[in-house]
């Protein structure tokens, strides 16, 4: 990318194909920057880039490791990978950890443009649930990038647009109808002057951040950046470390995982929820086992099957209470998800399937 060049990076989970899809569409053909995008879609197969591709009239295409972005590109985060720039522009593909439970994720993206692009950088966070891009708009922002953010009434899932605003100095809030006009006349704007080495404190602490579980050593980066928590890592067991930087509140392990608070509730419930229907599961499992042993005596005294089926009632109203605690537990898509979309609690659903829709 040439020095003056414009970069913008677009962030969307629950309903962002759509969204998307949209803004392809009112681009101008040789939009004069190039378009890097995260959409939650976790390990599934994807065609989002073809679905582009048919929608405006811009190239797009899935991102490549080593790919230098050029102006009229649109490049689209591969599945189960993160899409991140390196020091020099240069596009590259990742497999570190998860970040707020998605990979790819929109935080590393837009760190990482906020370090290689700085005042250049238009960060645009469209529909989603909870608050991945966050902290990466607010990177963006605090490296004199550009904060663009869908207007959350428009929005299929407000609660990204939501925490976004919330936490960030945001320049734009406009529907999607809006967006692509917008986009086309801040790629075209100069670059506001800023001298970097004024924010050298902060573009520290966010490259500190950005190498955990990227670069060696981590865990002492870590403790320059945050304090050890009372929680542990869903992802790994390891202890997740408080960031000193509040807004809003999050964590991160040695590893590389990171969480909001609110991603890290809605993980916990996951595994919760998850944890206890193997419980019953293994209630009832055993319970059978032991009405089986009773049934065929296996060489055991008459006393041995009647203490088995003592143990196998025991069991079973064991069972049935724990699957009445079970049923009335909350669920994990109680985080205000939209209805009907279960399985995009966290931007698993827009997979090939549902891309189409």
């Amino acid at each position: 990318m040439t020095p003056s060049l414009r970069c913008i990076v677009i962030g969307a989970s629950a309903g962002g194909v759509d969204a998307l899809l949209k803004i392809a569409s009112q681009l101008a053909p040789d939009f004069p920057a190039p378009i890097l995008c995260v959409q939650h879609i976790g390990a599934h197969r994807s065609r989002l880039a073809q679905l582009i591709n048919a929608k405006g009239p811009n190239r797009a295409v899935t991102a490549v490791d080593g790919m230098a972005p050029l102006p009229g590109t649109i490049y689209v985060a591969p599945s189960d990978r993160h899409l991140i720039m390196d020091d020099e522009g240069v596009i590259r593909i990742s497999a570190a950890a998860k970040e707020h439970h998605a990979r790819p994720a929109i935080d590393p993206l837009f760190r990482s443009a906020a370090l290689a692009f700085g005042p250049r950088v238009i960060g645009v966070v469209l529909t989603g649930l909870l608050d991945d891009a966050t902290a990466g708009l607010r990177a963006i922002k605090q490296l004199g990038g550009t904060a663009v953010v869908q207007d959350p009434t428009d929005a299929y899932a407000p609660s990204m647009p939501e925490s976004a605003i919330a936490n960030v100095d945001v320049d734009h809030i406009v529907p999607i109808e809006a967006m692509g006009g917008l986009l086309h006349r801040l790629a075209q704007k100069p670059a506001p002057d800023l001298t970097l080495d004024e924010l050298d404190d902060i573009r520290q602490r966010i490259e500190y951040e950005h190498s955990i579980g990227m670069k060696p050593p981590t865990l002492k980066k870590l403790k320059s950046i945050g304090e050890p928590s009372t929680f542990t890592c869903p992802d790994c067991g390891g202890v997740l470390f408080e960031l000193h930087d509040k807004q809003p509140v999050r964590y991160r392990c040695h590893t590389g995982h990171a969480f909001s608070l609110r991603t890290l509730a809605y993980t916990q419930e996951q595994i919760t929820d998850q944890a206890l229907w193997t419980s019953l599961r293994s209630l009832q499992e055993k319970e059978s086992i032991l009405r089986r042993l009773a049934e065929t005596g296996d060489g055991s005294p008459g006393e041995l099957s009647q203490d088995a089926l003592r143990e196998a009632d025991q069991l079973a109203a064991a069972a049935t209470t724990l699957r009445r605690l079970v049923e009335d537990a909350p669920r994990p898509q109680s985080f205000d998800e939209p209805t009907g979309q279960a399985t995009a609690g966290y931007g698993e659903g827009d997979a090939e399937g549902k891309e189409r829709g």
